[in-house]
């Protein structure tokens, strides 16, 4: 591994790995060329990942070791938050670096246009090449504003609204009623909490994060521009944020954060009606949150007509890891995202919702999903991942997402008015735009 920090401490500098790292492409090792005959001394590859992806990377190593069985792989495996920190800490500091790394699609834009990640688009990868055998939006993520193609993807999330259809029909609400405009939705809010005493939604700031995650224009990102001038005074922004505020004033959330025990317990107790988030939750809620209101709920597309994506997985290699181990690092990306077969895997066993294309066509779409009621779900999310659109990553999206929460938050909180809110984000995220 690479150490030291561009040049001011002991050890390599970045600057000094990026020279190494442009002459690879002419120092590469191919498959079955003499450095990778067998009887060659044993190679080792380290991948880190967070959970559950860390699940799908090792049961995918007995079929890259039979290809490989001089190579012995070690999967360093953090809990979500630690392991983003970590990775992050690693591409800053261009040391302790793995050889391969799992990244969340919120995270990417972080090392766009920066010196962290291999540009897949360059040879010897020419990972464009592979550009239209993935879901579009997916691929189109990780490609930044200069071109450079910092991961592939492997699964992703497409946005959808999961709801208890036992509180719609207690307070004689149907899915027409949910889902055929964001106004509609709050207005059957009100009567699923009228009816029920069951909060619409966890948390004022959900319908935020998908309002402006649609209706997108084409060259825009989330937060910005293609040239980095941001968007949140824009009309997106400011109906999210009413929206938000609507829920607010109107008792519809229950206030509570991802992932705390509030939040789970809301769902375990019928407490909360709908979910609106990536296709993946529906199988959380039956493996842990909620297992046993299986067979209560539904899922459908958003509201509106809007698509839009939450989450997603995507494997990157940092430019300052061990060059030797690159030729490998890039084999095994291949393998689990190019793979039919290792896509489907992950798929089945894990709800890793595949981001190639060629699996689409697979019988298990089709398949009744008993925590749904029997409903086809992954064939509604098979729909939505094809009409997501691309959202442009910018190196600062993560530090604008907290900006726009900090303010969101106030207007909730402090009853802070929505064009201040939005005026002082706008001004805080542009002076950020191009550090």
């Amino acid at each position: 591994m690479h150490g030291g920090q561009d040049g001011e401490s002991a050890g390599p500098s970045r600057r000094a790995c990026l020279a190494g790292a442009a002459g690879l492409a002419a120092a590469w090792a191919l498959p079955g060329s003499p450095a990778r005959a067998a009887g060659d001394t044993r190679q080792h590859l380290t991948i880190a990942a967070y959970p559950a992806v860390d699940k799908v990377v090792k049961a995918a190593l007995p079929a890259f070791k039979a290809q490989h069985p001089n190579v012995d792989i070690d999967v360093i495996s953090r809990e979500f938050a630690d392991h983003h920190t970590a990775m992050t800490t690693a591409l800053t500091t261009a040391s302790n670096l793995p050889d391969l790394m799992t990244l969340e699609v919120d995270y990417l834009g972080r090392f766009a246009r920066g010196i962290g990640l291999e540009d897949l688009a360059q040879p010897p990868y020419n990972a464009l090449q592979y550009r239209d055998r993935f879901v579009p939006y997916a691929f189109d993520q990780a490609i930044d504003k200069t071109g450079a193609v910092l991961a592939l993807p492997t699964d992703i999330g497409a946005g959808t609204l999961l709801y208890r259809a036992d509180l719609l029909a207690k307070a004689g609400v149907s899915e027409a009623d949910l889902t055929a405009s964001w106004d509609s939705y709050v207005a059957a809010g009100l009567r699923v909490r009228a009816a029920t005493g069951a909060y619409l939604l966890p948390n004022a700031r959900d319908i935020k994060d998908i309002m402006i995650r649609t209706r997108i224009e084409p060259g825009e990102g989330l937060f910005y521009d293609k040239q980095s001038r941001a968007l949140i005074t824009t009309r997106r922004f400011h109906r999210a944020f009413e929206l938000s505020l609507k829920v607010r004033q109107n008792k519809l959330d229950a206030q509570v954060r991802p992932w705390s025990s509030d939040w789970a317990e809301g769902f375990r107790r019928g407490a909360i009606a709908t979910q609106m988030t990536g296709a993946w939750m529906a199988a959380h809620l039956h493996g842990w949150l909620a297992p046993k209101t299986s067979g209560l709920w539904r899922a459908s597309q958003l509201p509106e007509g809007a698509y839009a994506a939450s989450g997603g997985t995507f494997f990157a290699i940092p430019r300052c890891s061990t060059p030797e181990h690159k030729p490998l690092a890039w084999e095994f990306i291949r393998m689990m995202t190019l793979s039919r077969e290792q896509q489907l895997a992950a798929f089945k066993s894990q709800d890793a919702f595949p981001a190639l294309l060629e699996t689409y066509d697979d019988p298990f779409f089709e398949q009744p999903i008993e925590f749904l009621g029997g409903q086809a779900g992954r064939v509604l999310w098979r729909d939505a991942a094809r009409r997501i659109k691309a959202v442009q990553v910018h190196k600062q999206d993560h530090f604008a997402s907290e900006v726009v929460n900090t303010e969101l938050d106030k207007v909730l909180d402090q009853g802070k008015p929505i064009d201040q809110a939005l005026a002082d984000a706008q001004r805080l995220i542009q002076s950020r735009a191009l550090r």
